[in-house]
């Protein structure tokens, strides 16, 4: 005879408990909607991976034109190009992930709707195609970087941490923005007043240690270390890194990924009802 059918338990705040197992078991459903976005930014694309290069070259010649050029901002000695393309891969990194989280919900609303599985996994999906993007840009500056003589040190070991930290800056705010636009649809234009504000605010182009009584202020925004410790990394330690600055930095992006993680989870029993 066959066994029994194994017995189905429903009970309030069972799912509570098995959250995060139940984020791991739907791992591969994580890999595939990455992959799914991969495939759809690129598919219909006339350049198709070209654009990820088009972006950062055409940003990164006005940066070098309006500071270095124009606002004749200090270089430390770093050929204005790579040190404007280093800070701006820190940027594109946590820019592209930014957009991609804070809309995610509401771009997966079919799939939200119908199935159950853990929310967070659709936000988390989104920063693949940031990755991407980044491998990307990042062969474009290491290209640069050796057309100026500037080649790989033991500082670019340490790069996945700055990574880890733009990510981390990214879903943070992210989790904020894709739940409230869930309910409120005006958030979705927010994200890209923040970023189109942002470039600027954030030492894209130019460098923070130029401006030691600033530091401290300027640490609030958790990409100025961030940038500052892409510049470290790739500058082979050209680029003076503030512990300070980074210490500040690393504790606003804890709480916006905490907070962000709360809130989210707070407001996920609500998504499949309002979206």
């Amino acid at each position: 005879m066959s066994s029994s059918p194994e017995a189905l338990i429903i009970e309030a705040g069972r799912a509570e408990r098995h959250y995060w197992r139940d984020l791991w078991r739907f791992r591969e459903l994580l890999g595939f909607l990455a992959w799914r976005d991969v495939k759809v930014r690129y598919k219909q694309a006339t350049l198709g991976i070209a654009w990820a290069l088009i972006q950062p070259a055409v940003t990164t010649t006005i940066f070098v034109f309006v500071f270095g050029r124009l606002a004749k901002m200090p270089d430390g000695g770093v050929p204005y190009p790579v040190l404007v393309l280093s800070g701006l891969m820190a940027w594109q990194l946590f820019s592209a992930s930014l957009s991609g989280s804070s809309g995610s919900l509401v771009s997966n609303a079919s799939l939200i709707s119908k199935i159950y599985f853990p929310r967070l996994i659709v936000p988390l999906s989104s920063l693949g195609v940031a990755l991407i993007d980044f491998t990307v840009v990042f062969g474009l500056f290491f290209a640069v970087s050796a057309w100026f003589g500037h080649w790989p040190t033991w500082h670019w070991l340490v790069l996945p941490v700055f990574i880890f930290m733009a990510l981390a800056a990214a879903l943070g705010l992210g989790l904020w923005m894709t739940a409230l636009t869930v309910k409120y649809r005006d958030f979705r234009f927010i994200v890209p007043f923040i970023l189109q504000i942002g470039i600027f605010v954030s030492p894209v182009g130019y460098r923070t240690d130029f401006f030691p009584n600033w530091r401290a202020l300027m640490a609030l925004n958790p990409l100025t270390s961030v940038i500052d410790g892409f510049r470290w990394c790739l500058l082979g330690g050209q680029q003076d890194l503030s512990l300070p600055s980074l210490a500040t930095s690393s504790a606003v992006i804890a709480i916006a990924v905490f907070g962000g993680l709360w809130f989210f989870r707070k407001t996920e029993k609500k998504f499949a009802d309002v979206i």
